[in-house]
């Protein structure tokens, strides 16, 4: 029977992940509520926890036609949700535990101490926290990872990649368009035989505490690498700089759940602005945990090597300008050195 507090709630829509939380929260849901529960589950790349999810919620009494399982693997939904997290009394894991078993949730072995760790997952990284990862004094055990192989069993033999760039969005692998889904599904699979993406972090929660996570992101890191060689021959210096001073804020805005914030959306705009010319080709070697960036090129590149040049430039740079460049940079510091001669600060 629902609470007599409770407000009066006929159907609600659940995201459902088929794991142990957001199956009790569908329990709770149908005995506190008492309402109708649809579950939707969103493929996000996550793998094989699909077709679970589909079983445990039958088993839960949900009706077939009230299962949607969506793949949104190229574009995400928003929806007003209930936040169980924020409503319900239970003070820890072992009440929520009892609560599974009370109400004959299948609970994985996993949960109940064999492999005692959450894990959030989606197609571009998983984070995995809690339990034997809380002390950041202990390494955290092998059977944590599960997006990538560990650096030292990679193979000896570097894999020799190429990724293609438009507008500052990766299009294509080896010379192979891809979706974008597709293209970072390809990537993961490179970035795990090569032990790539793993990093073990204590982050600053934005509630106030620190925590320990360990993250693993194989195309992702790759993608990271490449998008950075293609713009340092794309971009200008003072674009590029000014970029690097805003990633962070943007980055901040985004892990702070800020996505809709007006700032993030003006932040957005810029970046858009600077990637219109960043497009191209960058090379790189996989190797045991490494990206290594072997090579660039851009119809839009602003390298010239008509100026870098050691041999003769042909009149394309005259060293002698670099005279009056080092007296105009060095007039602020000459004044400053006057001044602490004149106060006798030296």
């Amino acid at each position: 029977m629902p609470n007599a507090g409770t407000k009066s709630v006929k159907k609600v829509v659940l995201a459902y992940s088929g794991g142990l939380d957001t199956s009790i929260i569908l329990k709770w849901l149908q005995t506190t509520y008492g309402c109708e529960v649809v579950t939707f589950t969103a493929d996000l790349g996550q793998g094989e926890e699909l077709t679970p999810a589909r079983e445990k919620a039958l088993r839960a009494g949900i009706k077939p036609d009230n299962i949607f399982i969506e793949d949104l693997r190229e574009e995400f939904v928003g929806i007003k949700i209930i936040a169980p997290w924020r409503e319900w009394t239970f003070k820890g894991r072992e009440e929520l535990l009892k609560f599974a078993r009370d109400h004959q949730i299948t609970i994985a072995k996993d949960k109940e101490g064999e492999a005692p760790f959450s894990v959030d997952a989606n197609l571009l990284h998983s984070s995995s926290e809690g339990k034997v990862l809380e002390d950041p004094a202990q390494e955290a055990p092998g059977i944590v990872y599960q997006r990538t192989i560990s650096p030292m069993q990679a193979p000896d033999k570097a894999t020799d990649i190429r990724i293609g760039f438009k507008q500052g969005d990766a299009v294509s692998v080896d010379g192979e368009t891809l979706t974008p889904a597709n293209l970072l599904a390809k990537l993961n699979a490179l970035g795990h035989d090569n032990g790539i993406g793993r990093i073990d972090l204590v982050e600053n929660r934005f509630v106030g505490m620190k925590s320990r996570g360990v993250y693993e992101t194989p195309g992702g890191t790759i993608l990271l690498a490449a998008h950075r060689a293609i713009e340092s021959i794309t971009l200008d210096r003072g674009a590029g700089h000014l970029k690097d001073e805003l990633m962070p804020r943007y980055a901040e805005l985004i892990y702070n759940g800020f996505w809709f914030a007006p700032e993030r959306e003006m932040l957005q705009a810029l970046i858009d602005k600077s990637q219109e010319l960043v497009e191209g080709e960058v090379r790189l070697k996989l190797y045991k945990g490494n990206v290594i960036v072997t090579g660039r090129e851009s119809p839009a590149s602003l390298y010239s090597s008509t100026l870098v040049t050691f041999e003769d430039d042909k009149g394309a740079y005259d060293q002698k300008d670099a005279e009056g460049f080092i007296k105009l940079n060095a007039l602020r510091l000459r004044t400053l050195g006057q001044r602490r001669r004149k106060l006798k600060l030296d």
